[in-house]
């Protein structure tokens, strides 16, 4: 038994549960991280089975079912029901077994739509969702309002609440067919690269902001919050207070991978939002800011990308 106690980290095999066991912190605790073939977190029963079996001290709850827009219009059944039910299963079996701490990893999804930047946490429930994936940010409503609640009946409880902004780095996804952002351009500059081709194509004019934190920065910061979850508010944004173009990823990702070609710009292709960037007010406060600069974190994103993606 390691010295800190043992910890229940659901979505250990995503890109945010493996960077958060890849961080030293990691080291000092015992932890369970079932895949789903182990533990379907959709069965209530075989959720509250596990954390009876276990007894953790304290719970992670980093999972849940992802996908990019497209994913997300076709199946929002899914992404609403899968993702109710996790959150639900976890926080109430972690409640009905006593567990005395819980983080819970949500989404910047769950901010209306037309909220003002920079986005802050009592902004939540104020107006619509975006439409496109409203079913995956209702689920991350739901299961933060449930910690809230526990909270107001159990003083002692410290289920709290943990908003990050976009996120890439290792353990990412690669594939254009399901990657986000950096991700997509990593591979696109590299495959730029790899053929020689003297051009590469952005959608829009590449002026529309977006706020991207390494994945490891983010495990910093839970580990921070393991620490001492009664330091923390109910909900608070993981960011960095600051964004960048696309066309500022994509210099970036070229300067990182030593592509030296030309960038076009398709003005019929869609952008979406001109700008999502997270107010870290209470973040700063709590005493903690993301140490990795974007063209660090894009360097060692793409040794990961290397090693086991451009084969």
């Amino acid at each position: 038994m390691s010295s800190k106690g043992k910890m229940l980290l659901t979505g250990g095999g995503g890109m945010v549960g493996r960077n958060i066991q890849d961080h030293a912190c990691a080291a000092d605790w015992d932890i369970l991280a079932p895949r789903s073939a182990e533990l379907d977190l959709t069965n209530a029963d075989a959720v509250d089975a596990f954390i009876n079996a276990h007894k953790p001290d304290l719970v992670i709850h980093a999972a849940g079912r992802v996908g990019g827009i497209q994913a997300n219009m076709a199946h929002p059944v899914a992404f609403l029901e899968e993702n109710v039910a996790m959150g639900r299963n976890v926080i109430m079996g972690a409640r009905q077994a006593g567990v005395g701490a819980l983080i819970n990893l949500a989404s910047t999804c769950m901010y209306p739509a037309q909220a003002e930047n920079p986005l802050r946490e009592e902004m939540i429930l104020t107006g619509p969702l975006e439409p496109t994936n409203e079913g995956y940010a209702l689920a991350k409503i739901m299961a933060m309002r449930l910690c809230d609640y526990i909270r107001q009946e159990d003083a002692a409880a410290q289920y709290k609440t943990l908003i990050p902004c976009n996120l890439y780095g290792p353990y990412d996804k690669f594939d254009p067919k399901n990657s986000h952002l950096l991700p997509a351009i990593i591979h696109k500059v590299h495959q730029a690269k790899l053929t020689g081709d003297a051009a590469v194509e952005i959608w829009g004019d590449g002026t529309a902001r977006r706020e991207f934190m390494y994945a490891g920065d983010l495990a910093d910061a839970v580990w921070k919050a393991v620490q001492n979850p009664g330091g923390l508010p109910g909900a608070m944004n993981i960011g960095l207070g600051h964004d960048h173009s696309i066309n500022d990823y994509y210099a970036t990702v070229a300067d990182v991978i030593g592509w030296q070609g030309a960038f076009t710009h398709d003005l019929s292709r869609p952008v979406g939002m001109k700008q999502k960037l997270c107010s870290i007010a209470r973040q700063t406060d709590w005493g903690w800011s993301a140490p990795t600069t974007l063209r660090d974190g894009i360097s060692q994103t793409y040794r990961h990308y290397l090693e086991y993606h451009s084969k």
